[in-house]
């Protein structure tokens, strides 16, 4: 009898499988960390056509894969550090069955701890706290053996309902037989590679957006009894927090700056999809004190400050191999500056929210210290939004008012 075709298939895959394990060493060992590994990735197998479509894909899952374990088995040679990260990073060995001995398989447990155990045991060389150096640099609050842990596996893609459409979304997720979560009233998880552009209507139905970027709005709720009318986005990038706070408190004056006027270029890409009109945009490097408009009295300033985005690195694992300390010191002084100069566009009684992706204190609580300390503004809502258990970011968001 003929193998049906997920069998056919399973068996081409491990015919492959060595052929894959290879690409990906030879891929690793070209890589740097100059470039995000997505964009590495995109060169090499644009210069390398032989790859198909699903050869990309497995070559990618296993690069990423390699970076997952930070500085773990520095000790080890490429390949090796490749297959542990593999036996990490899936709860089942699945399709990769046939490139791990049976003393291997007999041990792949859904649970990611006897897994570890079981590597430290094989290897005395592998350390598993060198997964993420820098824990002693960690926000307070932060569980480190369960953050380092989250690096292994690959964060769930969120998306958020736009006002009045969150029936329309989930219905035709439904009809498209796309598996999803809701978490929370508007919020959606779904698996990370799965295509929407085909399903929805990205930002004006739904924005992709993370969760605990989307936990945002219950740091600014706590402090806007009435909607403030004059809102400036001071550090917009791509508009995700100014649609969050158009969602919110519907009836504002939007202003957003960011550093390139590229940036806003495409944040106005992104505003005439979601159907926001009626905003001022201008170019300004907030660094340095003339960046700062000349009319003032913003009754909310949004600080989605620049930062070492550690609370990603889910998302972008190769910043475990490639990110030095340095960083944190660079980002925090960056962040000082920005700050110190776009309060002084704040109107009496108005609010600060200062947003970070990172996980880091000097980014975080220190800034939030800054903020009050030097910039005087009274703390209104201090939050550790701790996604690292959900299969999402982990960030830091503290709202202040001016006396």
């Amino acid at each position: 009898m003929p193998l049906s075709t997920p069998a056919a298939l399973f068996l081409q895959l491990m015919k492959y499988a060595e052929n894959y394990i290879r690409s990906a060493i030879a891929i690793m060992e070209q890589y740097n960390g100059s470039l995000p590994l997505a964009a590495f990735l995109k060169n090499y197998f644009a210069q390398h056509k032989k790859f198909g479509s699903k050869d990309r894909k497995r070559i990618a899952h296993l690069c990423y894969c390699y970076c997952r374990i930070g500085h773990a088995a520095d000790a080890l040679d490429t390949a090796e550090r490749l297959r542990i990260a593999l036996f990490l990073c899936q709860d089942e060995a699945g399709e990769w069955t046939s490139v791990f001995p049976e003393a291997w398989l007999d041990q792949w447990n859904d649970d990611v701890t006897v897994r570890t155990r079981f590597i430290t045991e094989t290897y005395p060389s592998f350390e598993a706290g060198k997964i993420f150096l820098w824990t002693s640099a960690l926000s307070a609050g932060i569980d480190p053996s369960a953050f380092l842990q989250s690096h292994l596996q690959q964060p769930d893609l969120f998306i958020r309902c736009r006002p009045g459409h969150e029936a329309a979304v989930t219905r035709k997720l439904t009809e498209a037989s796309v598996p999803f979560t809701q978490q929370e009233q508007g919020a959606i998880a779904l698996p990370n590679a799965t295509k929407l552009e085909d399903i929805i209507v990205l930002d004006k139905e739904a924005v992709i957006q993370d969760l605990s970027s989307q936990r945002v709005a219950q740091v600014l709720a706590a402090g806007t009894p009435k909607i403030p009318a004059n809102v400036w986005d001071c550090c917009a990038a791509s508009g995700g927090k100014s649609l969050l706070v158009k969602d919110q408190l519907n009836n504002i004056n939007l202003t957003v700056s960011d550093v390139r006027q590229s940036i806003l270029r495409n944040l106005a890409q992104r505003f005439e999809r979601a159907g926001l009109k009626g905003y001022r945009s201008f170019v300004a490097d907030l660094t340095m004190a003339d960046s700062v408009p000349v009319q003032s009295e913003f009754s909310l300033i949004i600080c989605d400050a620049p930062c070492s985005g550690s609370g990603t690195w889910g998302r972008t694992p190769e910043q475990l191999l490639y990110f030095t300390e340095d960083r944190i010191a660079h980002y925090a002084a960056l962040q000082q500056k920005i700050v110190a100069n776009a309060v002084r566009s704040l109107a009496p009684g108005g609010l600060f929210l200062y947003i970070t992706c990172s996980v880091f204190s000097a980014e975080n609580e220190d800034m939030a210290r800054f903020i009050e300390t030097t910039c005087k503004l009274e703390p209104v809502k201090v939050s550790l939004l701790k996604g690292y258990n959900e299969k999402a970011d982990t960030m830091f968001a503290a709202l202040f008012r001016r006396a």
